[in-house]
């Protein structure tokens, strides 16, 4: 069983920068692909990013250039550097560990 907690949302302007963590306990974090998606409300969930064991990555077309996903197996740890945020990026997100698990989610908010 994998458990997966993450942290470092909140609330940020347009323009501002959040890093978004999330920490791996269980399972062989260094061959599992770890991925980010967001939920807005009222709609579905979205991928916005992934990490495959090799370090391949792959991003929604809405957040390439401004977000970094980034992975350090040596801490079972998966982050998300978020620049240039807009308000359209404000959701609930949540880190994904090979497809089956879950984190409980994390509130980022971008507003003036």
């Amino acid at each position: 069983q994998v458990q997966l907690v993450e942290s470092g949302g909140g609330l940020v302007q347009p323009g501002g920068s959040l890093r978004l963590s999330c920490v791996a306990s269980g399972g062989i974090f260094s061959s599992a692909t770890m991925g980010w998606y967001r939920q807005a409300p009222g709609k579905e969930r979205k991928l916005v990013a992934i990490s495959n064991s090799a370090g391949s990555t792959v991003y929604a077309d809405s957040v390439k250039g401004r977000f970094t996903i980034s992975r350090d197996n040596a801490k079972n740890t998966v982050y998300l550097q978020m620049n240039s945020l807009k308000p359209e990026d404000t959701a609930v997100y949540y880190c994904v560990s090979s497809n089956l698990y879950w984190g409980q989610g994390t509130q980022v908010t971008v507003s003036s």
